[in-house]
């Protein structure tokens, strides 16, 4: 990627803590005037902030930003204004999302002419392009440019804090923003115990999915006699729509650099991994960038800082497999053996890598480090509640109209996560359910929104915080097909290596395929529960002990839909098709005999020009002529 400082000093000479100090006190002013918002004040000079996250790039935020800098150089606005490549500023619907700064305004969806258009009129006279598309619908039906939309406006950013604010290319904007300072004080002002315990009175639970206190993870890894120990961060990101590490591995990866040196310091390990999936290339690219750039700046690698300590990092690329996630996977493929699961006791803090002690954190949890150590455990234990300190990472994604990452304080309630954040339910239908935890995690139904998202409301929900996937879903979601979607993916993710998880699984999943086939029967619903129960009980890793977490879940809240697809073969939200009776609506057919060419089995006569009709005897249900039908005159009920 290209950046904002390709002659930074700090790439190609090592950097000792005078030069660190001096890069803040130069540097740290411009990144503050990114983070406040003086509307209406001629600024001495104007950035643009041009989002250069994966779906931000995907939507053609490249030559976006190419067309601006060279516009901006035309205009001669060179001393008045620049482009900066920032990471994703989390409103991925929006894309690509452009900020001004200071003036705190947002530009969505910008095209090449668009990206003109701010340069000419914005950045030459300070008139904002005022349009209607160009802006948010605020609570009360205002129309919002700024920071005040709700969006931006209600999240509290510390994972997230430089994603979006910094050039994730440039090791200058990082220490400006406060980076390496944890690790300055760690090396040379605090003790390993010291650490442990702010870590452990900070009250932050990994970030992964389990929960578990990572201060306490720590302590036990520090706790483990050897000699040698490693450091793993496990950015194995497999839930459908979610992409939170990824972000922020593309947008601040000094950010887990810096947190895994630390770490490295804390429990006596020399050497670390970061274990990425190979879907992603931009944020293996910007990571390796990061540790190649730490590395000849004197961050990584031998006496760093002239503390006398060793620590390097290196990156192992998975391929993919969804099981990988768990942690003992995790280490056989970095290994090179097949990511299959190891029987748990030993626990990686006694026997890891290669039968090492081994400390293993998921990114999130990573990026939390350096701002508890900086700003101290007190701080951050006073946000969320009691057992669920700090805030967390949600990827919005489904029948909402704002999709992207949001970063929230834990307690938060999930009304607010979807209409305040989430502007509600993009079709105007009801609000019916959220699934949490992906593949892993369940559904939380419209009647329980006002639930506090936090590990202990969800679980008794039977829902999971997860890594943070959050699906919304409206009315038309067919709980049944979604329990049945999830299934599949565990059954398609599954190793294989126990037998509750391969083939416990696997029933469930030809059950729940039966049920929305109109094939259900009377017993099904509690063969499911128990078949979910023993499979919870018995695998050997997560993925197999929370797979049936959807099945259950929405057994739990969503029984009747279940007992209509059994009891009358119907499917109430329309989605399962074999459950569907498809007809013609006549004042809607133009006799154009579409429907009838795609039908397989030949159910759909008619003259052309005359209106056609379908054989119900002979319909399949496979829902061909609906999908074919150009004039939307087939419906199915």
């Amino acid at each position: 990627m290209k950046t904002n400082t390709e002659s930074s000093p700090a790439a190609v000479r090592p950097l000792g803590r005078e030069a660190m100090a001096a890069i803040r006190e130069c540097v740290r002013p411009v990144i503050e005037e990114r983070l406040v918002t003086r509307r209406g004040v001629a600024p001495l000079r104007r950035e643009v902030l041009v989002c250069h996250g994966g779906a931000c790039i995907s939507c053609r935020a490249v030559p976006v930003a190419d067309l601006m800098e060279a516009a901006i150089d035309q205009a001669g606005l060179a001393d008045q204004a620049r482009v900066v490549r920032v990471g994703c500023m989390g409103l991925c619907d929006a894309g690509p999302l452009v900020l001004v700064s200071p003036d705190g305004v947002y530009y969505p969806r910008v095209n090449e002419d668009l990206a003109g258009r701010i340069v000419k009129e914005h950045l030459s006279s300070g008139a904002v392009i005022e349009e209607e598309e160009l802006s948010w619908e605020g609570p009360d039906g205002e129309m919002l440019r700024s920071r005040e939309v709700p969006f931006f406006a209600r999240q509290m950013k510390i994972a997230l804090r430089n994603c979006g604010v910094i050039d994730p290319g440039s090791l200058e904007e990082y220490i400006a923003a406060d980076g390496y300072a944890a690790l300055e004080k760690v090396l040379f002002e605090m003790a390993p115990d010291q650490v442990l315990t702010e870590l452990k009175r900070a009250g932050l639970r990994g970030r992964g999915g389990a929960g578990f206190p990572v201060g306490l993870k720590w302590q036990f890894v520090h706790d483990t006699q050897g000699d040698v120990k490693y450091v793993v961060c496990n950015a194995d990101e497999g839930d459908p729509g979610a992409f939170m590490d990824r972000s922020i591995l593309e947008g601040d990866p000094y950010s887990v650099v810096e947190a895994m040196t630390i770490a490295g310091r804390v429990v006596g390990s020399n050497q670390g991994y970061v274990y990425v999936r190979a879907e992603y290339p931009l944020a293996i690219e910007r990571l390796d960038a990061s540790l190649n750039s730490a590395r000849s700046s004197g961050l990584l690698g031998k006496d760093i800082l002239g503390s006398g300590f060793d620590f390097d990092l290196e990156i192992r690329i998975g391929a993919g497999a969804f099981v990988c996630g768990e942690e003992t996977a995790l280490m056989n493929s970095i290994e090179g053996k097949r990511g299959m699961p190891r029987p748990r006791p030993p626990f990686p803090a006694q026997k890891g890598l290669w039968k090492r002690p081994t400390l293993l954190n998921n990114v999130e949890s990573w990026a939390n480090i350096s701002p508890i150590l900086l700003r101290g455990a007190k701080w951050y234990s006073s946000i969320g509640t009691e057992r669920s300190k700090g805030t967390k990472v949600f990827a919005l994604a489904g029948a909402i109209r704002n999709t992207g990452l949001v970063e929230v304080p834990m307690g938060i309630s999930l009304r607010e996560v979807v209409e305040d954040l989430g502007g509600g339910i993009r079709s105007g239908r009801p609000f019916k359910a959220a699934q949490s935890g992906g593949p892993s995690g369940g559904c939380v139904p419209a009647a329980a929104a006002d639930v506090a998202v936090d590990y202990e409301s969800l679980q008794e929900l039977g829902a999971i915080m997860g890594s943070g996937g959050l699906i919304v879903m409206d009315e038309t979601t067919c709980m049944v097909e979604l329990a049945r979607f999830f299934m599949e993916f565990i059954v398609d993710e599954s190793c294989g290596k126990c037998p509750p998880c391969r083939i416990g699984n696997r029933v469930m999943l030809s059950i729940l395929e039966r049920i929305t086939k109109g094939e259900g029967q009377e017993d099904d619903l509690g063969l499911l529960e128990r078949l979910g129960e023993h499979i919870q009980l018995s695998s050997l890793c997560g993925l197999g002990q929370t797979g049936p977490n959807p099945v259950l879940s929405t057994l739990r809240h969503f029984r009747e839909e279940y007992e209509t697809h059994v009891r009358e073969r119907r499917c109430p939200a329309g989605q399962c098709r074999a459950l569907l009776t498809y007809t013609i609506i006549e004042d809607l057919c133009n006799g154009c005999h579409v429907c009838a060419k795609a039908c397989p089995v030949d159910a759909i006569g008619g003259e052309i020009k005359n209106v056609h009709l379908i054989d119900q005897e002979v319909c399949t249900h496979c829902g061909a002529c609906l999908t074919a039908c150009p004039t939307g005159a087939i419906e199915g009920k």
